[in-house]
């Protein structure tokens, strides 16, 4: 299926390469799929086809770009168990595990909740975000895990999508961080937009970007011998932005336990705790778990609460600096 965004060029944005503009405008697009695009003759200017990403744009120029998307039909349904902790007419709450993506994209075509979603359920799901993403109202990222609400058909989708964008929905997560966040306790609010030098990072910015809001509080540092200070902090998101809490505590010069993404790559330790050191390495992805989601049911309108355990790697680590906490 074809997908035509048309955008008229602004003042501000005169004098702007074209694959920047389109970078800074479609933001789930890398800019190395976009510069792909204009090679294969999928983007025009004034309605003459394009081929250099260097182009530079002018004020009221007309740019359209065309997205070849795959349909619904062209997604291959996958049996996966799904860990459904409610479901009814309208709605599902599922528990995602870390490293399932959550719809199709660029190197993630299988494997994703939209292909588990599509063998379970068919087409009785939502359709209003898309052929690509069938009942798929918010999502999180591949390696945090935690819950999700699915929309089984179009009335509950808008339902909660109004919900989401008046920041009625509650939103809680877990993470482990390395240091200790100052405040203890307190809100983030920035501009987050996407890392001008590295088009899969996202990062606060003081002129451009969307409005992000984190709501953070710290209920406990651990301070152990042989291991650096880890804090145990509860984050509430009034906003749901690309890599969110990620990006805010990178901003607050802390990052999560096990994210190579926005902290360090290789930690070296003077001296460290075994034991820990061993439970560490085997975490894969960020200590990062959605624990709580509310919300106004889209039929009854009764609030709904519902909550999540944490997953395996990230309880045995949490349970190990409880012991050695004393």
């Amino acid at each position: 299926m074809n997908n035509t965004i048309k955008f008229y060029v602004d003042l501000k944005n005169s004098g702007k390469r074209i694959d920047i503009f389109l970078a800074e405008n479609i933001s789930h697009l890398t800019r190395s799929f976009l510069k792909k695009l204009i090679a294969n003759k999928n983007v025009k200017l004034n309605d003459i086809v394009l081929n250099s990403p260097s182009t530079k744009i002018k004020f009221k120029d007309k740019v359209a770009i065309n997205i070849i998307n795959k349909s619904v039909t062209d997604i291959i349904p996958k049996k996966i168990k799904l860990d459904i902790i409610f479901e009814d007419r309208d709605i599902l709450v599922l528990n995602k595990p870390k490293g399932m993506v959550v719809h199709p994209g660029a190197g993630n075509q299988e494997n994703t909740l939209v292909n588990a979603l599509l063998y379970k359920y068919k087409k009785n799901l939502s359709n209003i975000n898309g052929t690509l993403r069938p009942g798929i109202v918010h999502r999180i990222d591949k390696e945090t895990s935690g819950l999700l609400v699915v929309a089984k058909n179009n009335l509950a989708h808008a339902s909660l999508g109004d919900q989401f964008s008046n920041h009625n929905i509650k939103r809680k997560y877990l993470c482990l961080s390395w240091g200790v966040v100052r405040p203890l306790n307190g809100k983030i609010s920035t501009l987050i937009t996407r890392d001008k030098k590295n088009r899969q990072l996202m990062t606060v910015s003081d002129i451009n970007g969307k409005k992000a809001v984190t709501n953070y509080k710290t209920i406990k540092v651990f301070s152990i011998k042989d291991i650096p200070k880890i804090s145990l902090i509860e984050c509430e998101l009034e906003t749901g932005r690309t890599h969110q809490i990620r990006v805010h505590l990178k901003y607050k010069g802390n990052f999560l336990l096990g994210d190579k993404k926005y902290g360090k790559k290789n930690i070296r330790f003077k001296k460290i705790n075994n034991e820990f050191l061993f439970k560490l390495n085997k975490l894969t992805g960020q200590a990062l778990h959605a624990k709580t989601l509310g919300f106004s049911h889209p039929s009854t309108k009764k609030w709904m609460n519902f909550d999540s355990d944490l997953p395996e790697g990230f309880k045995k680590i949490l349970d190990l600096l409880e012991n050695l906490s004393g």
